[in-house]
């Protein structure tokens, strides 16, 4: 099952903030689809996904300024 998360217009740290306790509240093999607009978290995100031994299933720059990324939980 998918879920969304809009983080745009917060100034990281908060999508990565917001992400982390979204995901926490998520069934294993769920996704978490992450909008956001901070390039802080372009490489937070992947990162803390990576160290947490969650996936990136898509991610994708949307325009100039804007991302979305799908986390799947562990």
């Amino acid at each position: 099952m998918q879920h969304k998360l809009e983080a745009l217009g917060m100034v990281c740290p908060f999508p990565l903030i917001e992400a982390k306790e979204k995901l926490e509240t998520l069934p294993s093999g769920d996704e978490l689809v992450i909008d956001f607009d901070c390039t802080q978290a372009t490489e937070s995100i992947p990162r803390w996904a990576a160290e947490a031994g969650h996936t990136i299933t898509n991610y994708e720059q949307l325009d100039d300024a804007s991302w979305t990324i799908t986390v799947k939980k562990k």
